[in-house]
């Protein structure tokens, strides 16, 4: 107790007050449920009662609901992860499998282009010789 209520009463006094404040505590009615939001319940409070447990029930209700609702937003929020970090990887294999069509569409190109230069070799040996032939033919 602050020092300035003290100095009017003597320490019996204040401890008399503290003891019989105790006992009157502790003697009243302690059967009763008493519930932290809804106060002291019983038939006393009637119709009262009724509706403090009405809206009781309602806000239990929606505790309920918003926990059901932020449960679904986390595991929302956990699927965007996962479908976001496949969707990455489906980025990565897609520019890593352009990139390889186009170093494959390359090769392709210079080995056809290989391919034309032997073709058209082989065509101007194959005239050579048989311009060759036909002019050691005639000249002999």
């Amino acid at each position: 107790m602050p020092p300035k209520f003290k100095r009017h009463l003597n320490d019996d006094e204040v401890t008399g007050s503290v003891k019989s404040e105790r006992r009157n505590l502790l003697e009243e009615d302690s059967d009763e449920e008493e519930d932290f939001f809804l106060g002291p319940s019983g038939p006393r409070f009637g119709p009262r009662n009724d509706k403090i447990r009405h809206v009781q029930n309602q806000v239990d209700e929606v505790i309920d609901v918003m926990q059901e609702n932020i449960t679904k937003v986390i595991e929302r929020g956990e699927r965007l992860d996962d479908l976001q970090d496949k969707s990455e990887s489906l980025s990565d294999n897609a520019t890593a499998f352009s990139n390889r069509a186009k170093q494959l569409r390359r090769q392709m190109w210079w080995r056809g282009c290989k391919m034309k230069a032997i073709i058209a070799l082989v065509a101007v040996i194959l005239l050579l010789v048989i311009i060759v032939l036909i002019v050691l033919k005639y000249h002999t």
